[in-house]
């Protein structure tokens, strides 16, 4: 399903932009998605091809430099509303912050403690990157309705996220103290 999801978000900026290379596709995965689903470019052109082969998008002559233009198709637009629609998420994601908590057990508390450091400033810095894109976002710039929501879902989550790295710390200080 990796590939299906990769493939509805490709649908969905096609639908949303319209027509685009695959370089502007990149480039607004960049922008836009990448706060929530991450591919590189590497991913993001076998599957144009792969979605060109299956019907959802067609593909005009290439152009100058080869650059070709890729148009969602309605079967394309069908498969995206479909999923959209159908698709229960499984909230299974990899994680290295969740991967880190687990193994946070076999530190000793200093090491610990700056572990959940690292892992505070990095969350920090993302949520501050994406409260900047919401405001951009509100201030008309931001490309109108598309992805506000996974925009202020991605802000609860790293709240929560940072909530949690200070009440673990605070919970390692409290074990670790000589009195406990």
């Amino acid at each position: 399903m990796v590939g299906m999801s990769l493939r509805v978000a490709l649908l969905g900026l096609l639908s949303f932009a319209g027509p685009a290379s695959g370089y502007d596709l990149t480039k607004m995965f960049t922008l836009t998605i990448n706060h929530v689903w991450q591919a590189k470019h590497s991913q993001i052109y076998p599957e144009l091809n792969r979605m060109a082969a299956d019907g959802l998008i067609s593909v005009a002559q290439p152009g100058p430099r080869g650059r070709k233009i890729y148009t969602i198709t309605e079967h394309g637009a069908a498969t995206m509303r479909d999923w959209l629609v159908s698709h229960t998420p499984s909230g299974t994601m990899r994680s290295e912050q969740s991967l880190q908590a687990f193994l946070l057990p076999l530190l000793e508390p200093p090491q610990a403690l700056e572990a959940l450091e690292r892992m505070a400033d990095a969350t920090q810095a993302r949520l501050d990157g994406l409260e900047e894109m919401k405001k951009v976002h509100m201030s008309g710039q931001g490309g109108g309705d598309i992805g506000h929501y996974a925009l202020d879902l991605g802000i609860m989550q790293l709240r929560a996220i940072l909530a949690w790295t200070h009440q673990t710390a605070d919970d390692i200080r409290a074990s670790a103290a000589p009195d406990s």
